[in-house]
């Protein structure tokens, strides 16, 4: 691959409604943290040009809501996808709790279903003392699916950007086999 080559990846965040996949789409494309987001109403796809492994890329990353009454909704956007971010709050068991549903109904979407599929996991707003869900806990979850686990906060801007290069890279990976 050289850097003449443009490559586009289509890169969809999921997760329960006030993860924080907003925030961390913001964060990644815009270096900016807003305290006051609205509820993302279906997808909302910000777009960042970088370079991986000597290849420019051109990511659209689908933020995407995350209330149950729009799940149907959102999974007609996984068509197409090349990565898929799953997010939760460390300080919000539940949102843990929900990313298994998250995951299989991307999967259950990709066709053919692959289980391998370029997939990373956030544990958002490490920033907050109060935490309800603990890294080796997330982590035990990730490794038994073989999924990379970051700790991330889109907030302080910690471990954003690898996260999100880490996922683009295994994405390029993939669609070059």
């Amino acid at each position: 691959m050289n850097s003449n080559r443009k490559v586009g990846l289509k890169i969809v965040i999921l997760g329960t409604l006030g993860v924080g996949k907003t925030s961390l789409a913001h964060q990644y494309v815009n270096k900016r943290f807003y305290e006051d987001y609205r509820t993302t109403l279906g997808a909302s796809i910000l777009s960042k040009i970088i370079e991986i492994d000597n290849t420019n890329l051109k990511l659209q990353i689908w933020d995407t809501g995350g209330q149950e009454r729009f799940k149907a909704m959102v999974s007609a956007f996984y068509k197409g996808s090349d990565g898929c971010v799953l997010t939760f709050d460390v300080t919000d068991r539940d949102s843990f709790r929900a990313i298994e549903n998250w995951r299989e109904d991307f999967l259950d979407k990709v066709h053919p279903r692959d289980s391998n599929f370029p997939m990373i996991v956030l544990g958002n707003k490490i920033d907050i003392k109060e935490r309800q869900v603990s890294k080796d806990m997330a982590k035990a979850w990730c490794d038994e699916r073989n999924l990379p686990y970051f700790e991330v906060s889109a907030k302080n801007d910690l471990n954003v950007d690898f996260a999100f290069e880490t996922l683009a890279r295994n994405a390029l990976t993939k669609s070059f086999i």
